[in-house]
């Protein structure tokens, strides 16, 4: 996936771009407004654009490149108001994250953002990297639960599995990469959004539904102030039965 960062701070700009390599991206960095409106035109994946740049407001950067292209935009910058977010998401911004902010998350934020506009990015993993979801066209076979993205399936044990659209999501998310653990920001950025106002307890609720739809809370577990991981419970692991009753 091929990102246009504008940012004039090399301070910034230059360990944010290793960073991103080391998660497969390659990042074309420029400084100034103007050129990243001219590099604009070889349509980038995503942008990632800076508001504080030396010959123009990112504002207006923004602006003009929604009016020309429904190309991702990230706002990264220091402003970190409210009606600084407002106007920038008002421009066309698709998100908008203040500084300072670590890449994993910035990583997170670039994953929701080309879901939800239909950008398909093509990263290669870093030795650092979260890891990418399985193919959509190739089910996934975890012990004993069957999850085919594509048709939105899931069973368990041969036997269908009804979840929400959320809780297909959530388990879907969980499985890209069974036994890390994800914190509660990256899963509530990757399954709801990065702007969701709601109660955080929606996430808590989603876990204890879908640990009762599986018939075994030790598919997904706790780490304790960090947030949720999916295992396969060892009575699974092989497909040969089902688990002990809850514990």
């Amino acid at each position: 996936m091929r990102l246009l960062l504008i940012e004039d701070d090399d301070r910034i700009a230059q360990p944010l771009t290793e960073g991103l390599s080391r998660y497969g991206y390659t990042v074309e960095r420029v400084r100034t407004g103007a050129a990243g409106l001219a590099d604009a035109a070889d349509a980038p994946d995503l942008v990632l654009l800076d508001l504080g740049l030396p010959d123009m407001d990112g504002l207006d950067v923004c602006r003009s490149l929604r009016a020309r292209s429904p190309i991702p935009i990230i706002m990264i910058t220091a402003r970190g108001d409210e009606a600084d977010r407002v106007v920038g998401l008002e421009l066309g911004a698709d998100d908008y994250l203040a500084k300072p902010f670590g890449v994993r998350e910035l990583v997170a934020r670039i994953r929701a953002v080309t879901r939800r506009t239909g950008a398909l990015p093509a990263v290669a993993p870093g030795p650092d990297a979260i890891p990418a979801a399985p193919a959509a066209a190739v089910p996934q076979q975890l012990g004993s639960l069957h999850l085919d993205r594509r048709t939105r399936q899931v069973r368990l044990d041969g036997r269908d599995v009804a979840l929400s659209p959320r809780e297909f999501d959530l388990l879907a998310y969980l499985a890209q990469d069974p036994g890390a653990v994800h914190s509660r920001q990256q899963i509530m950025d990757a399954v709801w959004d990065p702007h969701f106002f709601g109660p955080t307890k929606t996430l808590d609720a989603h876990v204890a539904a879908l640990r009762r739809k599986l018939g075994d809370p030790a598919w997904i577990t706790t780490a304790r102030g960090v947030g949720f991981r999916l295992t396969i419970p060892e009575a699974r692991a092989d497909g040969t039965g089902p688990p002990e009753g809850p514990r």
